[in-house]
């Protein structure tokens, strides 16, 4: 059953989205993806543009959201498994990722108690100015499959945070974890005696979705997903002149010099490879490595993949699991043969939607220039640090890139060289390098940076008042 929240009111969804949701472990299909009715959605956008602002100031905004964060905490366990049966990331992944449930609201409530939104400045003459950051107005948040709850709790905690009346759409390809986290969030709302119209839940499909986003009554949106619907959303919010926060994806390159420990070299891009079973905006795209060790780097990292354990997502012990969809699977099989050269795939195999990882050698650049959403990387041999740079730069995405170097200075003045939002030396994790600095993209992979204070911020618009006493030096007295 799929459900949808409006007003404070929760309905089963009925309208057909067009395509039927499967079970990756299995491929079985579960029944058709349903969305919100047109009149649902009409519904929530007029009582999101009704409310207009949550009036509370915002240490009690940061009071409600405190125990909103407590009560996310409690039914982490239980979205996380939601999210590994539906996406086929195993829960092995989803349950450290879970930590940004609960995380995002005590964040948000964080930078409301440090005062982020109100500031000072004295002027010369003594008198105090006054920087307040208020809310837009209503807010959209429209979140991808394949970590939806997590993306979602990030954008509603802060869109809540700065006072937005807030409309969230998960993907109609894996809507329940964020489904469950929605109830969990509305029922502390309700129980603190917000308005019904201050957090609302729509379901669908990129019809869906644009409804919502090209209403001119939503005066904010925050997309996360693919570079079609980004340039549609964009389009959109462009007409309207509101501001919109686009994360994209990326084609992202891991350099691997001259020094690396090819150990560590095949850690990194195995783990870039198969984080989330290669469908996430930050995996690897471009492995780049010396010229005549292509083989050996290749045959390295196929082996660390190689031990890896295929399985039910829901299973501990699996460690690679399905693609969500086999819609998907397709997609991705197409792009990785049509790159050209040879593929040389893992021995992974698996029930359901599961797909080797592979890696690609020999194929000709202007063939790997676009993000793949899946477990297939392309090899580039280079001759000179200049030329691995050039590679690492030889998309239009810009989102993450990936350094590995014994010498970590010598590593470090390379990644200063790589066009991408954040280049991380020596590591593949799927956290930031910190969680006070921003999380930016370049290039197609987005604008409108993300972050733990940026995305508080994005959902606020700055009024400066104070008195200034002075008048202009043409004017009559």
């Amino acid at each position: 059953m799929i459900l949808d929240l409006v007003a404070a009111r929760w309905e089963e969804c009925s309208e057909p989205v067009g395509i039927d949701l499967e079970d990756p472990a299995t491929g079985a299909v579960l029944g058709p993806a349903l969305g919100s009715s047109a009149s649902r959605v009409e519904e929530a956008i007029a009582a999101a543009a009704a409310l207009d602002a949550w009036g509370l100031p915002a240490s009690d905004r940061a009071d409600v959201l405190d125990a909103v964060a407590a009560a996310v905490a409690e039914a982490a366990s239980e979205i996380v498994l939601l999210e590994a049966k539906a996406t086929g990331v195993p829960i092995r992944q989803t349950t450290p990722l879970g930590m940004i449930l609960s995380g995002a609201f005590a964040l948000a409530v964080a930078q409301l108690r440090t005062g982020l939104l109100r500031s000072t400045a004295t002027r010369e003459d003594g008198r105090e100015v006054v920087v307040e950051r208020l809310p837009w107005g209503p807010a959209a948040c429209l979140v991808p499959w394949n970590a939806p709850a997590p993306m979602a709790a990030h954008k509603v905690a802060n869109a809540l945070a700065a006072g937005c009346p807030t409309i969230l759409k998960p993907s109609e390809y894996a809507p329940f974890g964020t489904t469950r986290l929605a109830q969990v969030i509305s029922s502390v709302l309700a129980e603190k005696g917000a308005p019904p119209a201050l957090f609302q839940l729509l379901q669908g499909g990129a019809d869906v979705g644009a409804r919502i986003v090209g209403d001119t009554r939503i005066r904010a949106v925050s997309f996360t997903g693919g570079l079609a619907g980004g340039r549609a959303v964009a389009t959109a919010c462009a007409f309207d002149i509101k501001p919109v926060q686009l994360e994209l994806g990326g084609n992202n390159p891991l350099i691997v010099l001259p020094d690396a420990d090819e150990e560590v070299a095949a850690r990194a891009a195995a783990d870039l490879l198969t984080t989330l079973n290669g469908q996430w905006c930050r995996a690897l795209g471009r492995l780049i490595v010396p010229a005549g060790r292509e083989q050996p780097i290749v045959d390295a990292v196929l082996a660390r993949i190689a031990a890896m354990r295929t399985g039910d997502p829901a299973d501990e012990a699996t460690d690679y699991g399905p693609l969500i969809h086999s819609l998907h699977r397709a997609a991705v099989e197409k792009a990785r043969d049509g790159m050209g050269g040879t593929v040389h795939k893992s021995d992974l195999s698996g029930m359901g939607n599961t797909l080797a990882p592979a890696l690609v050698v020999g194929a000709d650049t202007a063939q790997t220039r676009d993000e793949i959403f899946g477990p297939v990387a392309a090899v580039h041999g280079y001759r000179t640090i200049d030329e691995a740079v050039a590679l690492a730069n030889g998309t239009s995405h810009g989102l993450e890139g990936y350094v590995v170097g014994t010498d970590e200075a010598a590593a470090l003045e390379v990644a200063r060289r790589v066009r991408a939002g954040e280049v991380k030396v020596n590591g593949s994790s799927i956290m930031s390098l910190h969680l006070f600095t921003p999380r930016p993209a370049w290039g197609l992979s987005g604008y409108s940076e993300e972050g733990t204070a940026e995305t508080l911020l994005f959902f606020t618009n700055p009024r400066v008042v104070g008195v200034e006493g002075g008048f202009s030096l043409h004017g009559r007295p």
